[in-house]
């Protein structure tokens, strides 16, 4: 059992949970990831470690409301538990010798670029960050990533919150400027993450992504988190989540993700109606 330290709402559908989990803090990395049950009938899920603290034994993880899992997740409370806390499991981010990067977030995706930006931070690279959102009320971790940037730029695409655009807009206007990076980190949509690789292709930047398909057992005997790179079939868990994004089939990956939508959204909408049904009992 993995007691909730403290539970903070980011925003209407995103939530922070910081967990106390000392062996996973012990030897967590960015890059990697937990797999967590909420109960003994829940379904195992990833979420990717969005910060850890080794002397307090905590581990960090951001969510957003979007299925079954996470939304039973979301209204578990400071003081509870979750039953089941596995990792820290994947492979830890390895950037090789970089002078100046830029670390990119979409959307949620800003959770898992955030332990990214603060490493290269702390190994004394200079970090531009870029951080977007499809409007204002949606922006998370902006004063953390502040802190472990160089230079922060924040996009939103209805113009609501700084900048006007998507983030490969405001990546293409860096590169444009003269700005010479060794390394680009892009983590987010799919789509997203294939626009920002193509463009990074295009100037010969080293480029890596994150990759969150379906998981199940975290091992890589499953099979369910295969994804193709370079030609090859590789699988997210074991292999990853990091992965060249000049040599990710995105077009796959997209297609995959979207196989069991309906399974999911039946999976919802049966929970939504419990619900109700003890709100009305």
């Amino acid at each position: 059992m993995y007691r909730i330290v403290k539970k903070k709402v980011l925003n209407p559908d995103v939530k922070l949970m910081v967990v106390d989990a000392p062996f996973v803090a012990r030897k967590a990395e960015p890059g990697q990831f937990v797999i967590l049950r909420v109960n003994e009938n829940g379904e195992r899920i990833p979420l990717t470690i969005a910060d850890y603290d080794r002397e307090e034994g905590t581990v960090t993880i951001i969510f957003q409301e979007v299925g079954k899992t996470t939304k039973l997740l979301g209204t578990l409370e400071e003081g509870e538990y979750i039953l089941d806390f596995v990792g820290p499991l994947g492979k830890a981010s390895h950037f090789g010798e970089v002078k100046k990067a830029a670390v990119i977030g979409g959307g949620l995706g800003t959770a898992i670029a955030y332990p990214q930006a603060k490493k290269l931070h702390s190994l004394g690279v200079s970090v531009d960050t870029i951080i977007g959102f499809r409007n204002k009320d949606l922006v998370i971790l902006e004063e953390e990533m502040r802190k472990v940037s160089d230079r922060l730029f924040v996009a939103t695409d209805d113009g609501s919150y700084r900048i006007r655009g998507f983030v490969s807009d405001v990546l293409k206007k860096l590169i444009e400027e003269g700005n010479r990076y060794d390394l680009v980190v892009a983590i987010g949509p799919l789509v997203m993450m294939k626009v920002v690789s193509n463009l990074t292709k295009e100037h010969g930047i080293k480029t890596i992504v994150s990759m969150n398909p379906i998981m199940i057992d975290g091992t890589g005997m499953c099979g369910g988190c295969r994804v193709t790179v370079g030609g090859k079939t590789m699988f997210a868990c074991v292999d990853g989540p990091d992965f060249d994004g000049h040599e990710v089939d995105f077009d796959e990956a997209i297609r995959r993700q979207a196989m069991y939508k309906a399974e999911e959204k039946q999976s919802l909408e049966e929970h939504e109606c419990k619900l109700e049904g003890l709100n009305n009992g």
